[in-house]
């Protein structure tokens, strides 16, 4: 059974900045590239940024230059750096597959940026 479990959100200022983690377990993680998405309230969820698993990446416009997608294989884990954070980035975050993702979504993990 798969379970991605995301952690290392919370309240920062704007121009901070906040590292967050996923851990995946039941899939074997260095095959697939991964992802993080976010979904702010009343929109969408959106792909942010991915990772394949050669560690090439891709960012959605609006993260490029700020935030920055690695992996870890041998934790399982996949990280998203954020720096440079505005209040438009606030939303849940969660970590998927980033090609097919899973139907079973981990809980995810409140971002939130205030003065």
């Amino acid at each position: 059974q798969v379970q991605l479990v995301e952690s290392g959100g919370g309240l920062v200022q704007p121009g901070g900045s906040l590292r967050l983690s996923c851990k995946a377990s039941g899939i074997i993680f260095s095959l697939y590239a991964m992802a993080w998405y976010r979904q702010a309230p009343g929109k969408q969820r959106e792909l942010v940024a991915g990772i394949s698993s050669g560690r090439r990446t891709n960012y959605t416009d609006s993260v490029k230059g700020r935030f920055t997608i690695s992996r870890d294989n041998a934790k399982n884990t996949v990280y998203l750096q954020m720096d440079s954070l505005k209040p438009e980035d606030t939303a849940v975050y969660y970590c998927n597959r980033r090609d097919a993702p899973y139907d079973d979504w981990g809980q995810g993990t409140q971002v939130t940026v205030s003065s």
